[in-house]
Parts: structure tokens; C-alpha cells; sequence
């Protein structure tokens, strides 16, 4: 299973997704400026898109290559 492409690049894409979120609520706990923090709340956004795309992406080409219906 690990050494599935697929997996890997939804386990990278969701552990992006947590950094980036990590960060910004970081940033709002340590009293950095909302607009810096706001940035990386909206950059998160971005990336769980990106996620998303990966992870149905990954499993819908997953089923039309397994030969199965």
C-alpha cells in the first residue's frame, strides 16, 4: 500500500493541508496579524482543494484501471 503513487500523494496532500493549518492557527494563537494569518487559513483552502482533486481523483482512476465495474 505504501508503495501505491496514489496513496502517497494523498497522504503528502492531507499532511500539506495540516502544516498549512498548523500554521495559521499558530499564527492566531500567537498573536501574529490577522491579514498574515487569514493568508494561511486561505492557503489552506487552496490546498484542501488540491487534496480533494488527488484523493477522488486517485480513487476514481483506481476503479476504472481495476477491471472491475
Amino acid at each position: 500500500m505504501l508503495k501505491d503513487p496514489f496513496v502517497i500523494a494523498m497522504v503528502i496532500a492531507c499532511l500539506v493541508v495540516l502544516g498549512i493549518l498548523a500554521r495559521g492557527i499558530g499564527g492566531f494563537g500567537a498573536g501574529d496579524d490577522p491579514k498574515t494569518a487569514n493568508k494561511y487559513m486561505r492557503y489552506r483552502i487552496y490546498a484542501q482543494l488540491a487534496a480533494v482533486v488527488i484523493i477522488v481523483g486517485g480513487l476514481w482512476l483506481r476503479a476504472q484501471f481495476s477491471g472491475g465495474n
